[in-house]
């Protein structure tokens, strides 16, 4: 048995681009739990609450979980350059096209074959 501990996908949003993420395995899905563990219990709590700020500070939350899961997921980008400087993962989390990395969001996220009740946290 041959296995490749990642895979490559060409970018639907972004033509010529392609990013390579990791695949799930027991260890890699082990440090992802810790690491979201304690961002997506506090978001849950705030999105219950009537407070507007509370609802505010739940969808940023929501967003470094987002961030997280790209960070934790994304190895490499091609094909891309911002700001003339070949993109990597951190330069296009940080000023790379949102669209882009939303698609390689659920990319990572289907690729971890997370349920849709976890998909929303």
């Amino acid at each position: 048995m041959h296995y490749e501990s990642e895979r490559t996908f060409e970018a639907a949003s972004a033509p010529g681009v392609k990013y390579t993420i990791a695949r799930m395995s027991l260890g890699r899905r082990i440090e992802l739990t810790r690491q979201a563990w304690e961002l997506t219990g506090k978001a849950e709590c705030l999105q219950a609450s009537e407070d507007p700020r509370e609802k505010l500070e739940a969808a940023t939350l929501a967003a470094e979980i987002d961030r997280l899961y790209l960070r934790w997921g994304l190895k490499r980008v091609e094909g891309l350059t911002l700001d003339g400087e070949p993109a990597t993962p951190e330069s296009l989390i940080a000023t790379g096209p949102e669209e882009l990395s939303s698609e390689i969001l659920a990319t990572i996220r289907r690729e971890c074959g997370l349920t849709d009740e976890e998909r929303k946290n």
